[in-house]
């Protein structure tokens, strides 16, 4: 997003301390009452002297607590008739004050993301990404990106060679579980839809070598990769079997493995995958929209 939208002053900042990994980022774009319906976002920006002064609030913002810089949408003109209008690009130090973090725990226990809070915060005007009011370029292009990652592909594979050791060594009637046709059915499903996904990402990616942008087509990859991660973590769950415990059990003599009981706090954090980056209700409208017409 910065080699495409940054001016020379903010490449020549941000982008050797992204490279050698010296600044951690994170992504200010959900709000309370605009997740999937982003263009609703209502944190304000406005301009005092050389300064940006931003009022609002972001939820579920991954990993901020560890963040030295946030990327973040906000509106710098409400009165434009299109809600996509209005908005701009604030790179944003998470040490300025009036920045406020708040955890939130998951259904897994984790804490992994945020409610961040901006009260009178003030962002130098050299810190605004391309132009003003036209931020919905940047975050549609940085989405992009985003949904080509979503994927996750490379975990998806490890994860389903791991499935794999699991369910050989889960014995059902006498046999392994991969012997159990329901069972290998679904498997060899997702296993063909992941090789189907992966060849379509490297079609993706050779468009990219060429110099061509992520376009809304790219939405399919979220969707099928998405909905492959909690399909792997779901079998998962059954091969391990009443092993898929999150929690050691009080009878120390009890079966007890890392692994498996790593497992339910796995499969109830990736329900949320489907959601984030644009839920896949929104991908499919995009889909339907912007590739296919409709």
């Amino acid at each position: 997003m910065l080699l495409r939208f940054g001016t020379p002053a903010q490449k020549q900042r941000f982008l050797p301390r992204i490279y050698h990994g010296e600044d951690f980022w994170c992504q200010g774009y959900s709000e309370p009452g605009a997740g999937s319906d982003l263009a609703s976002l209502q944190t304000r920006a406005v301009r005092d002297g050389d300064d940006y002064v931003v009022t609002g609030q972001k939820i579920w913002t991954t990993l901020a607590h560890y963040a030295d810089w946030i990327f973040c949408l906000v509106r710098t003109d409400a009165s434009r008739p299109k809600r996509q209008e209005g908005i701009s690009f604030l790179l944003i130090d998470m040490r300025s004050p009036g920045i406020t973090v708040r955890p939130i725990v998951l259904m897994d226990g984790s804490h992994e993301v945020n409610e961040v809070f901006f009260d009178d915060v003030r962002v130098p005007l050299e810190n605004r990404v391309h132009k003003e009011n036209d931020g919905w370029t940047v975050a549609k292009y940085l989405l992009g990106y985003e949904r080509m990652g979503t994927g996750r592909i490379g975990a998806s594979k490890r994860e389903l060679a791991r499935l794999k050791e699991l369910a050989a060594k889960s014995i059902k009637d006498g046999k392994s579980l991969l012997d159990d046709p329901r069972f290998r059915d679904r498997l060899t499903r997702v296993e063909v839809e992941l090789m189907a996904l992966e060849i379509t990402n490297l079609r993706y990616l050779d468009q990219l070598r060429g110099g061509r942008a992520p376009g809304a087509e790219v939405s399919l990859l979220k969707i099928k990769g998405t909905e492959i991660q909690q399909a792997i973590s779901e079998l998962m769950m059954q091969a391990a079997g009443p092993l898929a415990q999150a929690f050691r059990p009080v009878d120390a003599a009890a079966d007890f493995d890392a692994f498996t009981a790593s497992l339910a706090p796995r499969y109830l954090n990736l329900r949320k995958t489907t959601i984030y980056a644009g839920s896949n209700e929104i991908q499919r409208n995009i889909i339907a929209k912007a590739t296919l017409g409709l």
